[in-house]
Protein backbone atom coordinates (compact mmCIF):
# COMPACT_ATOMS: atom_id res chain seq x y z
CA UNK A 1 0.00 0.00 0.00
CA UNK A 2 1.34 3.42 -0.94
CA UNK A 3 1.75 5.92 1.90
CA UNK A 4 0.95 9.33 0.51
CA UNK A 5 2.42 12.54 1.95
CA UNK A 6 0.34 14.78 4.21
CA UNK A 7 -0.26 18.37 3.09
CA UNK A 8 0.16 19.83 6.58
CA UNK A 9 3.41 17.98 7.11
CA UNK A 10 4.80 19.25 3.82
CA UNK A 11 3.76 22.81 4.68
CA UNK A 12 5.50 22.52 8.05
CA UNK A 13 8.81 21.52 6.43
CA UNK A 14 11.12 22.87 3.75
CA UNK A 15 8.28 23.34 1.27
CA UNK A 16 6.47 25.72 3.63
CA UNK A 17 9.64 27.76 4.09
CA UNK A 18 10.20 27.93 0.34
CA UNK A 19 6.59 28.95 -0.32
CA UNK A 20 6.82 31.77 2.21
CA UNK A 21 9.82 33.06 0.27
CA UNK A 22 7.75 32.96 -2.92
CA UNK A 23 5.11 35.33 -1.52
CA UNK A 24 7.08 38.40 -2.61
CA UNK A 25 7.79 36.85 -6.02
CA UNK A 26 4.07 36.41 -6.58
CA UNK A 27 3.30 39.98 -5.46
CA UNK A 28 5.89 41.36 -7.88
CA UNK A 29 4.45 39.24 -10.70
CA UNK A 30 0.96 40.68 -10.10
CA UNK A 31 2.35 44.22 -10.03
CA UNK A 32 4.30 43.66 -13.24
CA UNK A 33 1.24 42.25 -15.03
CA UNK A 34 -0.90 45.18 -13.88
CA UNK A 35 1.76 47.61 -15.10
CA UNK A 36 1.74 45.91 -18.51
CA UNK A 37 -2.05 46.18 -18.69
CA UNK A 38 -1.85 49.94 -18.05
CA UNK A 39 0.88 50.46 -20.67
CA UNK A 40 -0.96 48.33 -23.23
CA UNK A 41 -4.13 50.32 -22.66
CA UNK A 42 -2.33 53.59 -23.43
CA UNK A 43 -1.32 52.21 -26.81
CA UNK A 44 -4.22 49.96 -27.80
CA UNK A 45 -7.22 52.14 -26.98
CA UNK A 46 -6.24 55.04 -29.32
CA UNK A 47 -5.32 52.54 -32.04
CA UNK A 48 -8.65 50.75 -31.65
CA UNK A 49 -10.50 54.06 -31.87
CA UNK A 50 -8.66 54.95 -35.07
CA UNK A 51 -9.29 51.48 -36.53
CA UNK A 52 -13.05 51.51 -35.88
CA UNK A 53 -13.74 55.17 -36.66
CA UNK A 54 -11.34 56.19 -39.42
CA UNK A 55 -9.78 53.10 -41.02
CA UNK A 56 -11.34 52.44 -44.50
CA UNK A 57 -11.67 48.65 -44.12
CA UNK A 58 -14.69 46.38 -43.74
CA UNK A 59 -16.22 45.26 -40.44
CA UNK A 60 -14.90 41.69 -40.61
CA UNK A 61 -11.30 42.88 -41.05
CA UNK A 62 -11.67 45.37 -38.19
CA UNK A 63 -13.05 42.68 -35.92
CA UNK A 64 -10.27 40.24 -36.82
CA UNK A 65 -7.49 42.81 -36.27
CA UNK A 66 -9.00 43.89 -32.96
CA UNK A 67 -9.27 40.29 -31.77
CA UNK A 68 -5.66 39.52 -32.69
CA UNK A 69 -4.33 42.71 -31.10
CA UNK A 70 -6.19 42.32 -27.82
CA UNK A 71 -5.53 38.57 -27.67
CA UNK A 72 -1.80 39.00 -28.16
CA UNK A 73 -1.71 41.85 -25.66
CA UNK A 74 -3.51 39.76 -23.04
CA UNK A 75 -0.97 36.94 -23.43
CA UNK A 76 1.87 39.48 -23.00
CA UNK A 77 0.36 41.21 -19.96
CA UNK A 78 -0.31 37.94 -18.13
CA UNK A 79 3.18 36.53 -18.77
CA UNK A 80 4.63 37.40 -15.31
CA UNK A 81 1.66 35.77 -13.57
CA UNK A 82 2.01 32.59 -15.64
CA UNK A 83 5.70 32.32 -14.83
CA UNK A 84 5.07 32.85 -11.11
CA UNK A 85 2.33 30.20 -11.04
CA UNK A 86 4.55 27.78 -12.94
CA UNK A 87 7.43 28.34 -10.51
CA UNK A 88 5.22 27.72 -7.47
CA UNK A 89 3.53 24.72 -9.07
CA UNK A 90 6.87 23.14 -9.98
CA UNK A 91 8.23 23.62 -6.45
CA UNK A 92 5.13 22.09 -4.85
CA UNK A 93 4.93 19.12 -7.22
CA UNK A 94 8.66 18.41 -6.88
CA UNK A 95 8.20 18.26 -3.09
CA UNK A 96 5.24 15.88 -3.39
CA UNK A 97 7.15 13.68 -5.86
CA UNK A 98 10.21 13.60 -3.60
CA UNK A 99 8.04 12.46 -0.68
CA UNK A 100 6.79 9.62 -2.90
CA UNK A 101 10.27 8.64 -4.09
CA UNK A 102 9.47 9.91 -7.60
CA UNK A 103 10.80 12.65 -9.85
CA UNK A 104 8.68 15.44 -11.29
CA UNK A 105 9.20 17.65 -14.32
CA UNK A 106 6.81 20.37 -15.43
CA UNK A 107 7.99 20.37 -19.05
CA UNK A 108 8.29 17.07 -20.88
CA UNK A 109 8.06 15.39 -24.27
CA UNK A 110 5.96 12.42 -25.29
CA UNK A 111 6.56 9.03 -23.74
CA UNK A 112 6.62 5.35 -24.65
CA UNK A 113 3.17 5.08 -23.06
CA UNK A 114 1.90 7.89 -25.29
CA UNK A 115 3.24 6.12 -28.38
CA UNK A 116 1.50 2.90 -27.33
CA UNK A 117 -1.71 4.87 -26.73
CA UNK A 118 -1.46 6.36 -30.21
CA UNK A 119 -0.66 3.09 -32.00
CA UNK A 120 -3.43 1.13 -30.25
CA UNK A 121 -6.01 3.92 -30.77
CA UNK A 122 -6.51 4.79 -27.11
CA UNK A 123 -6.44 8.39 -28.32
CA UNK A 124 -8.34 10.23 -31.07
CA UNK A 125 -6.61 11.52 -34.20
CA UNK A 126 -4.90 14.88 -33.75
CA UNK A 127 -2.64 17.44 -35.44
CA UNK A 128 -0.86 18.96 -32.46
CA UNK A 129 0.25 17.51 -29.10
CA UNK A 130 1.50 19.14 -25.92
CA UNK A 131 2.73 17.48 -22.73
CA UNK A 132 3.44 18.54 -19.15
CA UNK A 133 3.56 17.34 -15.54
CA UNK A 134 5.69 14.20 -15.81
CA UNK A 135 5.83 11.99 -12.70
CA UNK A 136 8.16 8.99 -12.99
CA UNK A 137 9.97 6.38 -10.94
CA UNK A 138 8.73 3.41 -8.94
CA UNK A 139 5.49 3.17 -6.98
CA UNK A 140 5.03 0.23 -4.60
CA UNK A 141 7.88 -1.51 -6.40
CA UNK A 142 6.44 -1.06 -9.89
CA UNK A 143 7.80 1.15 -12.70
CA UNK A 144 5.44 4.10 -12.90
CA UNK A 145 5.00 7.02 -15.29
CA UNK A 146 2.27 9.62 -15.55
CA UNK A 147 1.93 12.81 -17.54
CA UNK A 148 -0.72 15.13 -18.88
CA UNK A 149 -1.47 15.31 -22.59
CA UNK A 150 -3.34 17.92 -24.62
CA UNK A 151 -4.25 16.97 -28.19
CA UNK A 152 -5.73 19.37 -30.73
CA UNK A 153 -7.07 19.01 -34.25
CA UNK A 154 -7.16 21.73 -36.92
CA UNK A 155 -10.69 22.14 -38.22
CA UNK A 156 -12.54 24.44 -40.59
CA UNK A 157 -11.19 26.28 -43.60
CA UNK A 158 -10.06 29.76 -44.54
CA UNK A 159 -10.82 32.36 -41.88
CA UNK A 160 -12.78 29.76 -39.94
CA UNK A 161 -9.82 27.45 -39.34
CA UNK A 162 -9.31 26.84 -35.63
CA UNK A 163 -7.69 24.50 -33.15
CA UNK A 164 -10.12 22.19 -31.34
CA UNK A 165 -9.23 20.11 -28.27
CA UNK A 166 -9.90 16.41 -28.92
CA UNK A 167 -8.24 15.05 -25.77
CA UNK A 168 -7.03 16.52 -22.49
CA UNK A 169 -6.15 14.20 -19.67
CA UNK A 170 -3.64 11.77 -18.18
CA UNK A 171 -1.52 9.11 -19.84
CA UNK A 172 -0.41 6.61 -17.22
CA UNK A 173 1.64 3.41 -17.33
CA UNK A 174 2.57 0.93 -14.63
CA UNK A 175 4.78 -2.12 -14.94
CA UNK A 176 4.00 -5.57 -13.56
CA UNK A 177 6.33 -8.23 -12.25
CA UNK A 178 5.17 -10.72 -14.86
CA UNK A 179 4.59 -10.07 -18.54
CA UNK A 180 1.17 -10.67 -20.03
CA UNK A 181 0.87 -13.62 -22.42
CA UNK A 182 -1.15 -11.59 -24.89
CA UNK A 183 -2.32 -8.06 -25.62
CA UNK A 184 -5.69 -6.86 -24.34
CA UNK A 185 -7.39 -3.58 -25.18
CA UNK A 186 -10.34 -1.95 -23.41
CA UNK A 187 -11.61 0.27 -26.21
CA UNK A 188 -14.37 2.83 -25.98
CA UNK A 189 -17.79 1.35 -26.76
CA UNK A 190 -18.43 1.45 -30.50
CA UNK A 191 -14.95 2.70 -31.37
CA UNK A 192 -14.40 -0.12 -33.86
CA UNK A 193 -17.77 -0.42 -35.59
CA UNK A 194 -18.87 -2.40 -38.61
CA UNK A 195 -20.20 -0.54 -41.63
CA UNK A 196 -23.81 -1.44 -40.79
CA UNK A 197 -23.54 -1.26 -37.00
CA UNK A 198 -22.20 -3.42 -34.21
CA UNK A 199 -18.64 -3.89 -33.02
CA UNK A 200 -16.05 -5.45 -35.31
CA UNK A 201 -15.12 -9.06 -34.57
CA UNK A 202 -11.41 -8.31 -34.80
CA UNK A 203 -8.99 -5.41 -35.34
CA UNK A 204 -5.33 -5.17 -36.27
CA UNK A 205 -3.36 -2.56 -34.34
CA UNK A 206 0.41 -2.03 -34.40
CA UNK A 207 0.74 -5.36 -36.25
CA UNK A 208 -1.22 -7.31 -33.60
CA UNK A 209 -4.55 -9.01 -34.40
CA UNK A 210 -7.02 -8.66 -31.54
CA UNK A 211 -10.32 -10.56 -31.40
CA UNK A 212 -13.40 -9.28 -29.61
CA UNK A 213 -14.10 -10.84 -26.22
CA UNK A 214 -17.53 -11.01 -24.54
CA UNK A 215 -17.57 -9.86 -20.91
CA UNK A 216 -20.12 -10.64 -18.22
CA UNK A 217 -20.86 -7.21 -16.72
CA UNK A 218 -23.76 -5.34 -18.44
CA UNK A 219 -22.43 -1.98 -17.17
CA UNK A 220 -19.02 -2.83 -18.53
CA UNK A 221 -20.43 -3.86 -21.91
CA UNK A 222 -22.15 -0.47 -22.19
CA UNK A 223 -18.86 1.38 -21.73
CA UNK A 224 -16.15 -0.74 -23.35
CA UNK A 225 -15.43 -3.23 -26.10
CA UNK A 226 -12.68 -5.69 -25.24
CA UNK A 227 -10.25 -6.93 -27.88
CA UNK A 228 -7.54 -9.42 -27.06
CA UNK A 229 -5.03 -11.86 -28.48
CA UNK A 230 -5.58 -14.19 -25.48
CA UNK A 231 -9.23 -14.80 -24.56
CA UNK A 232 -8.47 -16.75 -21.40
CA UNK A 233 -6.08 -14.14 -20.01
CA UNK A 234 -8.49 -11.31 -20.82
CA UNK A 235 -11.32 -12.90 -18.85
CA UNK A 236 -9.43 -13.15 -15.58
CA UNK A 237 -7.54 -9.93 -16.16
CA UNK A 238 -10.59 -7.68 -16.46
CA UNK A 239 -11.71 -8.19 -12.87
CA UNK A 240 -14.96 -6.51 -11.66
CA UNK A 241 -13.06 -4.76 -8.85
CA UNK A 242 -10.74 -3.17 -11.39
CA UNK A 243 -13.61 -2.01 -13.60
CA UNK A 244 -15.44 -0.49 -10.62
CA UNK A 245 -12.30 1.43 -9.67
CA UNK A 246 -11.81 2.65 -13.23
CA UNK A 247 -15.39 3.94 -13.48
CA UNK A 248 -15.06 5.62 -10.06
CA UNK A 249 -11.85 7.38 -11.09
CA UNK A 250 -13.50 8.55 -14.34
CA UNK A 251 -16.30 10.07 -12.31
CA UNK A 252 -13.90 11.68 -9.83
CA UNK A 253 -12.04 13.48 -12.61
CA UNK A 254 -15.14 14.44 -14.56
CA UNK A 255 -14.01 12.37 -17.53
CA UNK A 256 -15.42 9.60 -19.67
CA UNK A 257 -14.31 7.41 -22.54
CA UNK A 258 -11.11 6.19 -20.93
CA UNK A 259 -9.24 3.39 -22.68
CA UNK A 260 -6.78 0.81 -21.33
CA UNK A 261 -4.11 -1.37 -22.88
CA UNK A 262 -2.34 -4.39 -21.37
CA UNK A 263 0.72 -5.46 -23.33
CA UNK A 264 4.15 -6.82 -22.54
CA UNK A 265 4.66 -6.12 -18.86
CA UNK A 266 2.74 -2.85 -18.68
CA UNK A 267 -0.70 -1.39 -18.37
CA UNK A 268 -1.29 1.90 -20.23
CA UNK A 269 -4.28 4.09 -19.38
CA UNK A 270 -5.60 7.12 -21.29
CA UNK A 271 -7.96 9.01 -18.98
CA UNK A 272 -9.74 12.16 -20.24
CA UNK A 273 -10.54 14.71 -17.59
CA UNK A 274 -9.91 18.10 -16.10
CA UNK A 275 -6.54 19.85 -15.96
CA UNK A 276 -4.60 18.05 -13.22
CA UNK A 277 -1.89 18.91 -10.69
CA UNK A 278 -2.46 22.68 -10.88
CA UNK A 279 -0.96 23.34 -7.46
CA UNK A 280 0.46 26.76 -8.36
CA UNK A 281 -1.45 29.85 -7.24
CA UNK A 282 -0.78 33.57 -6.94
CA UNK A 283 -2.55 33.57 -3.56
CA UNK A 284 -0.40 32.05 -0.77
CA UNK A 285 -3.58 31.36 1.22
CA UNK A 286 -4.52 28.72 -1.37
CA UNK A 287 -1.25 26.76 -1.14
CA UNK A 288 -2.35 24.22 1.46
CA UNK A 289 -5.66 23.46 -0.34
CA UNK A 290 -3.97 23.06 -3.72
CA UNK A 291 -1.27 20.78 -2.27
CA UNK A 292 -3.96 18.54 -0.76
CA UNK A 293 -5.87 18.46 -4.07
CA UNK A 294 -2.76 17.47 -6.02
CA UNK A 295 -1.95 14.68 -3.56
CA UNK A 296 -5.53 13.38 -3.83
CA UNK A 297 -5.47 13.48 -7.64
CA UNK A 298 -2.19 11.62 -7.78
CA UNK A 299 -3.32 9.05 -5.18
CA UNK A 300 -6.48 8.18 -7.12
CA UNK A 301 -4.54 7.58 -10.32
CA UNK A 302 -1.72 5.64 -8.67
CA UNK A 303 -4.14 3.42 -6.73
CA UNK A 304 -6.05 2.67 -9.92
CA UNK A 305 -2.85 1.69 -11.71
CA UNK A 306 -1.89 -0.72 -8.94
CA UNK A 307 -5.34 -2.25 -8.35
CA UNK A 308 -5.06 -4.87 -11.07
CA UNK A 309 -1.67 -6.04 -9.87
CA UNK A 310 -3.00 -6.47 -6.33
CA UNK A 311 -5.97 -8.59 -7.44
CA UNK A 312 -4.07 -10.53 -10.08
CA UNK A 313 -3.80 -14.22 -9.05
CA UNK A 314 -0.54 -14.88 -7.27
CA UNK A 315 0.50 -11.21 -7.27
CA UNK A 316 2.08 -9.63 -4.26
CA UNK A 317 0.46 -6.60 -2.68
Amino acid sequence: MIEYPDADRLMAGELGIWLSEQAQVRELAIEKSNSRVFKAGLVLLPLAAFLWILAPIDFQAKFFLTLVAFGGTWVWTQGPKREARKQVKTGINEAIASALGLTYSHDCDGSEAFEKSRKFRLLPSYDRARFEDLWSGETAGHPFELHETHLEERRGSGKHRRWVTVFRGAILSVGFKQSFHGTTLLARDGQFSKLFGGAKDSVKLDGVVLDRADMVSPEFEDRYDVYTSDQTEARWMIHPEYIERLLAVEQAFGGRDSAVLFTGGKMVLALPGADLFESGSLDPAEDRIRIAETITQFARLADLALTLNRIRPGAAA
